[in-house]
């Protein structure tokens, strides 16, 4: 049986449309987004690249070449590739180059000459002059915001990078949790930490007490054996690190997989409210993707530490359960989780959207429920914070509602950005957002449930004071370099330069000269870069309308 979801089409190509409100059950349909950490569009087989990164550490312009077309090295994702295809997918989307702007774009819907958040060292100082202007004082209508405002329960899991107090989510499973950065958290020692040494900063390896001999950066736990912290968890403290009772206690150690303990908390949540009839939103902010510290093998300098073992049999996947011994830095897996590499954190996100899927059926809501998987900026070493081009703005974007009336599947040939999501949940949502305040992003909504052809005619990225934007003939990167994009390549990124612009067509000469026109408003990091003073604290928020 179809589920119509009452949405509302905004105004576009001079008609209004109304989309249908007949409904199985007066009730929203649930919202789940898996934001996942530094993976392009590359990684994923859908997007038909014919290279991807090896396993390796380095980057293009050092001693390391981590390109390859190696198909051992290529991610298998039956579940993505079936969603991408039921559902539909997204050709080029963008976000910023790095984490920190990126989240802001997602949880905001704006770009950074409104937010601040140029680069992740790079903040923008709040009124009062102090560095980092918090995302719910800059820019009031989050994600967590409209969801509530919408009606929905909240929950966020997984990576937070930011102050977590402003948001409102009503309940969240962090790894690692809120105030463990080069902190001794009481539950687990796996962790890298700094110290002084005759005045110098070194790093050391909370497992072995040992200096590192190779590069690496002050983090906690969020793989194996993790820092975990719950938020407003039922019969819990308002944070509270996990794990935090009897049974968790014994079963927590080397076995312990972040996430996995993420997700058994999200659906935990999903059955909870799901029992009492009450719509949700899930944040799912995964840490698969993002490089870590290998604590089995801590001298190796792996980039993506193995995950659990998973095989896929054509139907099901199968999980083979860590079986890790050891101490003090000298461990035995017993074969029993993967090598490292970004390939082996893909397949298991493959493997955790297989969950979801299963568990919406489980639970009698795989029809009332909108799917969202998307990343933050592209892989570590190939594109993340590279501003060259779009390499380090290009993200998959898959959406997937087998209960809407979606008239747009598999590949969409259009132009997406990160900052669209919020827009989307707030028309999913029912939510209006008053006209006075600016939103960057536009609802996909109108594009995937009409006939619609096109969405948006440009999107914009950043890196610090550098911008990229681009339409579906030239973009212009972050390097002041302007690119023919009529064509994709195969391997997603190399676009020839645009030397000489009389051998282009007219319309990519008048596609240039429009995104000139563009830019101006947004390239405020060398004479904007923080938050204005006069007569401005923190925002109010304006009433939403419902």
């Amino acid at each position: 049986m179809t589920i119509n979801f009452p949405f509302v089409c905004k105004l576009f190509l001079g008609f209004t449309f109304f989309l249908s409100v007949q409904l199985f059950a007066q009730k929203k349909p649930n919202i789940v987004v898996l934001f996942a950490d530094d993976i392009s569009a590359r990684e994923l087989p859908i997007y038909e690249s014919t290279v991807w990164s090896k396993p390796i550490s380095g980057n293009e312009n050092g001693s390391k070449q981590i390109n390859t077309s190696d198909t051992k090295y290529r991610a298998s994702t039956p579940v993505l590739n079936k969603i991408a295809n039921d559902g539909c997918f997204i050709e080029t989307t963008f976000a910023a180059t790095v984490c920190g702007p990126s989240r802001a774009m997602m949880m905001t819907g704006r770009y950074a000459h409104l937010h601040k958040w140029w680069h992740n060292k790079d903040k923008g100082k709040n009124p009062e002059g102090k560095v980092g202007w918090d995302l719910f004082d800059s820019s009031p209508y989050t994600i967590a915001h409209i969801a509530k405002k919408g009606g929905y329960k909240t929950f966020w899991a997984g990576k937070t990078q930011m102050k977590i107090e402003g948001f409102k989510f009503d309940e969240g499973c962090f790894t690692p949790g809120e105030g463990s950065y080069n902190k001794e958290i009481h539950t687990t020692d796996f962790r890298l930490y700094s110290k002084k040494i005759n005045g110098k900063k070194k790093l050391f390896n909370g497992d072995t007490h040992k200096e590192l001999t190779f590069r690496s950066y002050v983090q906690s736990g969020w793989y194996w054996k993790p820092h975990v912290q719950l938020m407003n968890y039922p019969e819990a403290k308002h944070l509270e690190w996990w794990p935090n009772t009897p049974k968790s206690k014994k079963n927590f150690g080397l076995n312990s997989y972040g996430p996995d303990i993420e997700l058994d908390y999200v659906f935990d949540f999903m059955e909870r409210k799901t029992k009492k009839d009450e719509p949700f939103f899930v944040y799912h902010t995964s840490h698969l993707g993002h490089d870590a510290f290998d604590f089995f093998n801590p001298t190796s300098n792996n980039k993506w530490p193995g995950t659990p073992k998973i095989k896929w049999d054509g139907k099901k996947y199968t999980r083979t359960q860590p079986n890790i011994t050891g101490d003090n830095g000298v461990y035995d897996t017993h074969n029993s989780i993967t090598g490292h590499g970004i390939h082996h954190h893909v397949n298991y996100l493959d493997y955790q959207v297989w969950q979801y899927l299963n568990k919406f059926k489980e639970l009698g809501i795989e029809n009332e429920t909108i799917f969202i998987f998307c990343a933050d900026n592209a892989t570590s070493g190939y594109g993340k914070s590279n501003p060259v081009s779009q390499r380090g703005t290009h993200v998959p974007l898959i959406i997937y509602a087998p209960g809407l009336n979606m008239t747009k599947k598999g590949k969409q040939k259009i132009l997406a950005n990160i900052s669209d999501i919020l827009p989307t949940i707030a028309d999913v949502a029912g939510v209006e957002i008053p006209k006075s305040y600016e939103i960057n992003g536009e609802s996909l909504i109108p594009f995937i449930t009409t006939e619609k052809e096109d969405h948006r005619k440009w999107i914009y990225g950043y890196h610090q004071g550098k911008t990229i934007i681009r339409g579906d003939l030239v973009l212009k990167g972050g390097n002041n370099k302007w690119y023919d994009v009529s064509e994709i390549p195969d391997d997603l990124i190399s676009f020839p330069v645009i030397k000489d612009w009389t051998k282009v067509s007219e319309e990519h000469r008048k596609q240039r000269d429009k995104l000139k026109k563009i830019l101006p408003k947004y390239d405020l990091h060398g004479t904007a870069h923080d938050a204005p003073k006069k007569g401005i604290g923190r925002v109010k928020p304006l009433k939403l309308k419902k």
